[in-house]
C-alpha cells in the first residue's frame, strides 16, 4: 500500500512523467533528448525556426540611374558631342572659333586674335569652365570641408552639380586657369592681357571681368545653381546678376543649348525658358 501511496504522490505532483517515453537513439524527443538512456516528455521538440529570406536587391528607378550618371566626366563626354553637332559655337571667354578632333578642342589664335599670356600648353587647349565655381557649391557640403574637391569625389551632391551641364562652358584653358575661383566683376576698359579677347583677370584683386556678350549667360547661370541646389549669393553677387539678367537677355545660342542639355540632362534652365518664351 505505501507503495502505491507513493506512486500516486508522485503522479499527482509530477504529471509530466505520464508523458514521458525512452528516447531512441538518433530521433529528436524533446528540446535535447537524443539518446537512449535518457526520457523526455512527448510533445515538447519544436522544430528549428525557419531562416528568413533574404532581401533582394532593389532595381535601381530610371531617374535614380540617370542621377547616377550626372558627373564631371559624363557632362563633358556629352557636351563635347553638343558642340561638335554645333560646330559654329565658339569658345566662351573670348569668342574664338573651336576646331573638334575627336575629344579634344583647339583654337586657332590667329583668327580670333588671342595671345598668350604665359601659358602655351594650357592655352592650347580647350577646357571645361564651371561658370559658378566648383568651390562656391563645394564649400557648403561636408565633404569639402573635410578634404575640398578631392573629398567630395564620392559624394552623390557634389557629382550632381560638378556635373551639372548648364554650368559648363568651353573655354580657352589658358583664360580658365586664370580666371581660377575668382568673382565675376567689372573693373576696367581696357583689355591686353589676352590679345583682342575681352575679358581681363585681377590676380590682386582675384576678379575676373567677363566680356559682354556672355554677362546675361553668366547671370542665368548663377541664379540656375543657386536655386536649383540652395547656394546662396552674396548681396554684391545677386546684385550684379540682377543687374547682367536685364541687361544682356538670351540670344539664340543660350535658348537652343538650353533645350539641348535638357534632352540629355533632363531638365532647363528655367531662368533661360522663361525669357526665351517671351
Amino acid at each position: 500500500m505505501k507503495k502505491i501511496a507513493l506512486i500516486l504522490v508522485l503522479f499527482l505532483l509530477f504529471p509530466s512523467i505520464s508523458n514521458a517515453k525512452n528516447c531512441r537513439k538518433g530521433i529528436p524527443c524533446g528540446n535535447s533528448c537524443i539518446s537512449a538512456s535518457k526520457t523526455c516528455r512527448i510533445g515538447t521538440y519544436s522544430a528549428a525556426p525557419t531562416p528568413k529570406p533574404k532581401k533582394s536587391k532593389s532595381v535601381p528607378t530610371s531617374d535614380q540611374i540617370a542621377i547616377s550618371k550626372q558627373n564631371f566626366d559624363n557632362a563633358k563626354t556629352q557636351l563635347t558631342k553638343l558642340y561638335k553637332s554645333n560646330s559654329t559655337q565658339t569658345e566662351f571667354y573670348c569668342g574664338c572659333d573651336i576646331s573638334w578632333a575627336g575629344k579634344k578642342g583647339v583654337v586657332d589664335f590667329g583668327k580670333c586674335g588671342y595671345e598668350l599670356r604665359k601659358n602655351k600648353d594650357k592655352a592650347t587647349r580647350i577646357e571645361w569652365e564651371h561658370v559658378m565655381p566648383a568651390e562656391n557649391f563645394g564649400r557648403h557640403l561636408q565633404c569639402w570641408r573635410d578634404g575640398g574637391r578631392k573629398a567630395c569625389k564620392k559624394d552623390v551632391t557634389f557629382n550632381l552639380m560638378e556635373g551639372d551641364m548648364h554650368n559648363l562652358q568651353p573655354a580657352i584653358g589658358e583664360v580658365n586657369g586664370d580666371r581660377s575661383n575668382y568673382r565675376y566683376s567689372q573693373f576696367t576698359k581696357e583689355f591686353n592681357q589676352y590679345g583682342k579677347c575681352q575679358s581681363a583677370v585681377d590676380f590682386k584683386g582675384r576678379k575676373f571681368q567677363p566680356r559682354d556678350e556672355i554677362r546675361g549667360t553668366i547671370a542665368r547661370t548663377y541664379f540656375y545653381m543657386s536655386n536649383k541646389y540652395n547656394i546662396n549669393l552674396s548681396d554684391s553677387e545677386h546684385k550684379l546678376m540682377t543687374e547682367w539678367n536685364k541687361m544682356y537677355p538670351p540670344e539664340q545660342w543660350e535658348c537652343k543649348r538650353n533645350q539641348q542639355i535638357k534632352q540629355i540632362q533632363g531638365n532647363d534652365n528655367k531662368f533661360i525658358t522663361e525669357q526665351c518664351a517671351q
